[in-house]
């Protein structure tokens, strides 16, 4: 059988390609089938199928039997996998924006896991030379406003996702405000999914297989299959066509605002025309000497998943283009995120330190909470309303590092002041000396207290525990969780006797009378929010760094005498 293809090969104009049906694999995917087919006509002898060909439309006797989607990488010829309208049209169903308002969680993680924060989409393995596999046509991912060392860190990650990560030849600030005409687009129209737009831009190219009154049906396979979402999407125009040794791809640029993307499933994505999905406005300001040197302005997508990926790229990007990444720096970032349904923004404040490798820990830094709580069990949701962040520079290496505690006494008695000397080291041989002084309350039992002397990553890890791995039971509590971690330009005193205790929902119940203790001790698991610790915290006390970060641990103890 012979058909026809609708694609753009230059500008927004549609044109036809031939097609002729090899074959069809049967049973491809599960309760899946493909066409296969070799295409003809307009340049694809010389390109081959191409990366934002994926959605072209294919037409067998005047009617629609489905869309170019897939390929052979590397291959010789133009020969793709044709996706059947009738499995797009009933993997993405209903598109509505009730689906949207209340996106998925992932689930609630860890604050502390230094991640990759795309381990929650699929990852397939990448195509190799040689490889007789068909895969998904890759979807070209066009950076606007990055710089050049934002892909190559985040291309490993993005590659496996089926993504092709290029600096775009246009910005997302381009896009002219409002609503283009429906009219405009066709089956065979190039579109671009906007995650982000403003100073930067993130944009994922495909095409148009169908539209049915306002409903739009694109790609013929997933995006990054986040199931129910809510993307923004623009009419493109082709700018060239890049032939490729592995795969051809298009350059596009976005045009006008069509609509909203409310499905992204496995054999499709779709959406509706004439809707307006709100964005995220987020606010980067850098500063250096204690005076802003630029500030960059985007909105992003309000997403559980893609919205963290999206922040810490955006800061990455702002450190390389105004700071310097490689050698010895030291990072601050501080600033504020809102969430809807929240009753308070989450603060950030932390300073990162290193020969290398700041930027990247810095712009976690800044993703990870967000991440913990979009990604909250929360039936409702806590989608983003709004982020400011602020990033401030030195180009020395600002850490302090706790060498020895040493306590004015080993014996003490209940009432006696006790003064701890804690010294830490820094750059060049410097040392810092600073005094804590605590008072042995009057009545403690004798017995042997232990000093331990923290910097925040161990603080947090012991006082957050129990609250990190039990569910919250409001967005209070979980709001309250990361605006309670302990900043890392301070150490942390914590006063400590081997005696069993308590956590209820993250407060300490220290050494509670014998009776309480059966209880608690008895059905731990059956008490909502109760954890038992492996001892009981008597007080917790701070030391200022300076501004410096402070790191290491170091525990004393003293004997409590009658």
């Amino acid at each position: 059988m012979r058909g026809t293809g609708r694609t753009v090969f230059n500008g927004s104009r549609v044109e036809d390609f031939q097609v002729e049906v090899l074959g069809v694999l049967e049973n491809f995917g599960p309760k899946e089938s493909l066409i296969l087919a070799r295409l003809s006509g307009g340049p694809l002898e010389h390109t081959g199928v191409m990366q934002g060909m994926s959605g072209s439309p294919v037409y067998i006797d005047g009617k629609l039997v489905g869309a170019v989607a897939m390929a052979f990488p590397f291959s010789k010829d133009p020969i793709a996998g044709i996706r059947p309208i009738e499995e797009m049209v009933r993997a993405t169903g209903p598109s509505t924006t009730a689906d949207a308002a209340t996106p998925p969680g992932a689930g609630k993680r860890s604050l502390f896991a230094s991640r990759d924060l795309t381990s929650p989409f699929s990852r397939p393995e990448p195509p190799r030379p040689g490889d007789a596999q068909m895969i998904d046509i890759a979807t070209p991912l066009s950076f606007g406003g990055f710089t050049r060392a934002t892909l190559d860190a985040f291309a490993p990650q993005l590659k496996p996702l089926g993504l092709e990560p290029r600096q775009s030849v246009t910005a997302g600030a381009n896009i002219a405000p409002g609503m283009g005409n429906p009219a405009d687009l066709k089956p065979g129209s190039m579109i671009s999914v906007q995650l982000v737009s403003g100073d930067f831009s993130v944009a994922a190219d495909g095409t148009v297989t169908h539209i049915d009154g306002n409903r739009v049906y694109a790609f013929g396979h997933r995006f990054l299959d986040v199931g129910s979402t809510a993307l923004p999407f623009a009419r493109a125009d082709v700018v060239a066509l890049i032939p490729n040794v592995n795969t051809a791809f298009k350059l596009s640029t976005a045009r006008e605002w069509m609509g909203t993307i409310y499905q992204d499933r496995d054999t499709a994505i779709s959406g509706e025309l004439g809707k307006k999905v709100q964005l995220v406005p987020v606010t980067i300001e850098v500063v250096r000497a204690g005076k802003p040197i630029q500030t960059y302005k985007v909105q992003m997508v309000n997403d559980p998943l893609l919205s963290p990926l999206l922040m810490q790229m955006s800061v990455f990007s702002t450190i390389d283009a105004t700071e310097r990444t490689a050698g010895v720096s030291t990072l601050r970032l501080s600033g504020e995120v809102e969430f809807e349904n929240a009753p308070a923004p989450i603060h950030l404040d932390n300073t990162f330190s290193a020969d290398n490798g700041t930027a990247m820990q810095a712009s976690l830094s800044a993703a990870i909470p967000v991440a913990y709580i979009m990604q909250s069990s929360f039936n409702t949701g806590l989608p983003l309303k709004r982020a400011a962040i602020r990033i401030e520079a030195f180009d020395q290496k600002k850490q302090l590092n706790i060498e020895s505690v040493t306590p004015s006494k080993r014996e003490v008695h209940p009432g006696d002041r006790l003064t701890l000397h804690v010294l830490m080291t820094g750059e060049n041989g410097s040392e810092v000396t600073r005094q804590v002084v605590y008072d042995v309350p009057i009545g403690a039992e004798p017995g042997t207290i232990y000093f331990t002397v923290a910097d925040a990553n161990i603080a947090n890890i012991s006082d957050f525990r129990a609250i990190l791995t039990t569910t919250p039971r409001t967005a209070g509590q979980l709001v309250s969780t990361v605006n309670n971690l302990h900043p890392n330009t301070k150490a942390y005193v914590r006063v400590w006797k081997a005696d069993p205790a308590f956590q209820l929902e993250g407060s300490d119940m220290p050494d509670p009378p014998a009776s309480i203790s059966l209880i608690l001790a008895g059905s731990p698991s059956t008490i909502a929010g109760v954890t038992q610790v492996r001892n009981s915290k008597i007080a917790e006390m701070e030391i200022d760094g300076g501004g410096m970060v402070v790191s290491g641990v170091k525990t004393v103890q003293v004997e409590i005498k009658e």
